[in-house]
């Protein structure tokens, strides 16, 4: 990963921990476009998720619905631990809060997942 790459893809993670899922997601999407391969997918998956929350939180739960699916689809194939994040409890977490969020029966939305550092 290039200097420009992790400064990205480290304010991305800080600004997903913050709640500040828009911001992440461009932040992201700036090394998403430059990546390829299953790199790419990662990144995606991250934006996607990030976004899936946003919708929630906003009431578009169609939309939440629909990029959770599609973060899924990306994210699943990723290992539990990948690059210095734990992806698995992500997973997790996401499934949980998209599941809360998309029951449209006046349920409080649960604080959103966030992204653990994996300390080596």
């Amino acid at each position: 990963m290039t200097p420009a790459h992790s400064d990205f893809y480290e304010q991305g993670i800080e600004l997903f921990n913050e709640g500040r899922f828009f911001e992440c997601h461009e932040a992201w999407e700036e090394i998403w476009k430059r990546s390829d391969g299953e790199l790419k997918l990662f990144y995606q998956g991250l934006i996607q998720a990030a976004v899936a929350i946003l919708h929630a939180q906003r009431g578009n739960l169609e939309g939440a619905r629909s990029l959770y699916e599609k973060a899924t689809v990306k994210l699943d194939k990723i290992p539990h631990e990948h690059m210095g994040l734990a992806v698995g409890e992500l997973r997790i977490e996401l499934r949980r809060f998209i599941e809360i969020a998309t029951r449209a029966d006046g349920t409080v939305l649960p604080d959103p997942p966030r992204l653990r550092r994996i300390q080596k």
